[in-house]
C-alpha cells in the first residue's frame, strides 16, 4: 500500500511560518509522500516563496508540487520554482518524477492546467486570437501531463498519479457557482489522464469544492484544496502495483484522516 499526502491552495504569505510544519514532521508516521496541489503563496513573490520552502525544507518524506494561478500573479514563477527547488522540492510542469517509496516506485505527473470548461459547456479554439490561445494553453497543459503519464508507464511504477492545479472534472467543483466552472478547469485535463492512465488524479483550486471525483474512465480524482479538506493534509492509500484497471484503482484509494 503507498500512502500519498495530498494539499493545495496553502496560500502562505509572510505571516505563515510554521502554520504546518508541525502537521508536516507528523508526516512519516502516515504517508510516504507529500503532494502540494498549487497557490502555496499568495501573490507568487519570492519572499512567501521563501516561506513556503522553509516550511518543508528536510522533510523526511519526497514533495512533489505544481504551482497555482497565484504562484503566478508576481510573473516570476520561474523564480518561485528555483526557490522551491533548492529546498528539496520536485515542482513539475509538463513533466514526470519517480518518487521511491519502501520499495516501490510512484510516478507522478505534473501540470498546473488551465481552464475553458467542460463537455457540453466549453471554450473552443475558434474566433478571436485571444480566446483560441486561452484554449490552446489548456491543450499545451494537458498534452505536456499525458505525454509525462505515458513516459512514467515505461518506467516499471507501481503506481501512477496525474497532480494538477486547475480541475479536470466538474464533479469536484460542486458547490461553486456554476457560472465560474470555467475558469476552474478543463475536460482536456481529465482526457489526458484517461488516455494516458493513472491510479489517482489531484488538484486544488476549488475552494468551494467537493472532495471526491472521477474521470468519464475510471480514474478517482480528489480536490485537496485546504479549504475543501480542511485540514493540513489527507492521505490517499494507493494498492501500488501496476497495470491496474480504472475500476481496481478506483476501488482502491482510500483516505485516512
Amino acid at each position: 500500500m503507498i500512502r500519498v499526502a495530498a494539499v493545495g491552495d496553502i496560500h502562505m504569505g509572510l505571516d505563515s511560518q510554521g502554520a504546518l510544519r508541525p502537521a508536516f514532521e507528523t508526516l512519516p508516521d502516515c504517508a510516504d509522500l507529500l503532494l502540494l496541489a498549487g497557490d502555496l503563496t499568495r501573490h507568487g513573490t519570492p519572499d512567501e516563496a521563501r516561506v513556503v520552502a522553509r516550511e518543508v525544507r528536510d522533510l523526511p518524506v519526497p514533495v512533489v508540487a505544481v504551482l497555482g494561478n497565484h504562484d503566478h500573479h508576481d510573473e516570476r514563477p520561474e523564480e518561485v520554482t528555483a526557490i522551491l527547488r533548492e529546498a528539496g522540492v520536485r515542482v513539475l510542469e509538463g513533466q514526470g518524477t519517480v518518487v521511491e517509496v519502501d520499495g516501490k516506485r510512484v510516478g507522478v505527473a505534473g501540470t498546473k492546467g488551465f481552464g475553458g470548461g467542460f463537455i457540453g459547456r466549453s471554450g473552443s479554439e475558434f474566433g478571436e486570437p485571444l480566446m483560441k490561445e486561452f484554449i490552446r494553453y489548456t491543450r499545451r497543459c494537458a498534452d505536456g501531463l499525458r505525454t509525462s503519464l505515458r513516459e512514467l508507464a515505461e518506467q516499471d511504477c507501481d503506481a501512477r498519479v496525474a497532480l494538477m492545479h486547475f480541475a479536470p472534472v466538474p464533479d469536484t467543483l460542486a458547490g461553486e457557482p456554476l457560472e465560474i466552472f470555467p475558469f476552474l478547469g478543463s475536460y482536456l485535463l481529465a482526457e489526458a489522464v484517461d488516455e494516458a492512465g493513472a491510479d489517482l488524479a489531484v488538484h486544488g483550486h476549488a475552494h468551494a469544492g467537493t472532495e471526491h471525483g472521477m474521470t468519464s474512465g475510471g480514474v478517482p480524482v480528489r480536490n485537496v484544496a485546504q479549504p475543501v479538506i480542511r485540514k493540513a493534509f489527507n492521505v490517499y492509500h494507493l494498492p501500488g502495483h501496476p497495470h491496474a484497471s480504472p475500476a481496481t484503482a478506483a476501488a482502491s484509494v482510500e483516505r485516512s484522516g
